[in-house]
């Protein structure tokens, strides 16, 4: 899976969200990829056998070219998964999306009523034009995927929201999980649930349960390789941001690889074995907690939270034992 974002700017300010860039950034329009530079991306993508791209923002349909880059994909075979927040999608980007059906379309549903969407999306209106995105691709039978950001301002609306997406007969999904802005801000954490509310939450869910359930049974120990990145990333994806930028994942700034002056090919080859064979340098409680596989902690995080790749972030370390407490049976 290549996730490609083709834009960090939003028409939306989602108080959780790490894009954060307004609709008229120009320093942001300047620097970020042509679709000139964006279809020679796709080729090598799918050159290398990639199958899957997920084309992601920010809010990609912000692009005036979305939709030639778009079909442009399509017209590759590759098999194409589209994240927007729904509130730009009118009739005839729908119509296009029926011509040219995406694997899935996913959409964030902050809440079940306006006030809580929009008091987390900052946008008025911005509730009214989302629920009607909802309604065209429903229309059209183009698969649909809603998903929630858990946060303090609608957790209380988390349990609604699901029987409502369920009832219209659409998988749904949700995560509490909050990062860093592109900017550096933390702002976002303001809006986290505490380790106890998040697990909760997992107990509270019955197919999160069960994955956690049989991630004890058959990922419980510590790590068994002295390797810095424990995850799948940079084997089974890779993330491409707006501006070029090659990474394992969206989350780990702290190796990047520039595809303005290389190739995708270059960075598959041997940026990627480099990064992932990477080997810890010092100890940390992490190198033999039997909760590793419970908790999420990875390079990743510790770069956003500490600006090192090994120092335990503290708030995952509690959502691990939480989940170890609660699953390990």
């Amino acid at each position: 899976m290549a996730t490609m974002e083709l834009t960090h700017r939003c028409n939306l300010n989602c108080v959780q969200c790490y894009c954060n860039l307004r609709v008229n950034d120009e320093e942001a329009m300047a620097q970020e990829l042509t679709h000139e530079e964006i279809y020679d991306i796709i080729d090598q993508v799918a050159a290398e056998g990639c199958l899957w791209l997920l084309l992601t923002g920010g809010e990609p349909l912000l692009r005036p070219d979305f939709l030639d880059i778009y079909s442009y994909t399509k017209k590759k075979g590759l098999l194409v998964i589209l994240f927007t927040n729904g509130t730009l999608l009118d009739t005839p980007t729908a119509d296009f999306l029926a011509e040219w059906p995406p694997r899935k379309v996913e959409i964030t549903l902050h809440g079940i009523s306006r006030e809580t969407f929009e008091k987390i999306s900052g946008v008025p209106g911005s509730y009214e034009r989302c629920m009607r995105g909802i309604e065209l691709l429903l229309e059209r039978d183009i698969p649909l995927t809603l998903k929630t950001t858990v946060t303090t301002l609608n957790l209380h609306e988390l349990w609604e929201t699901k029987e409502y997406v369920e009832s219209l007969g659409v998988e749904y999904r949700f995560d509490a999980l909050l990062i860093p802005r592109v900017d550096g801000s933390k702002q976002p954490y303001r809006y986290r649930l505490t380790p106890e509310q998040l697990v909760e939450l997992d107990i509270e869910d019955e197919k999160r349960r069960r994955a956690f359930e049989r991630v004890c049974d058959e990922l419980w120990g510590s790590p068994s390789t002295d390797s810095l990145y424990l995850c799948g990333a940079g084997k089974r994806s890779l993330h491409i941001d707006p501006y070029g930028r090659f990474a394992l994942c969206l989350t780990d700034q702290a190796h990047t690889y520039d595809l303005r002056r290389g190739s995708l090919k270059e960075a598959w080859s041997d940026f990627i074995p480099a990064v992932r064979s990477l080997k810890a340098e010092r100890w940390v409680k992490c190198r033999t907690c039997p909760v590793i596989s419970l908790c999420g902690q990875c390079p990743a995080w510790s770069y956003m939270e500490h600006s090192d790749l090994e120092t335990p972030v503290e708030y995952l370390c509690q959502i691990g034992h939480l989940r170890a407490e609660a699953f390990r049976q």
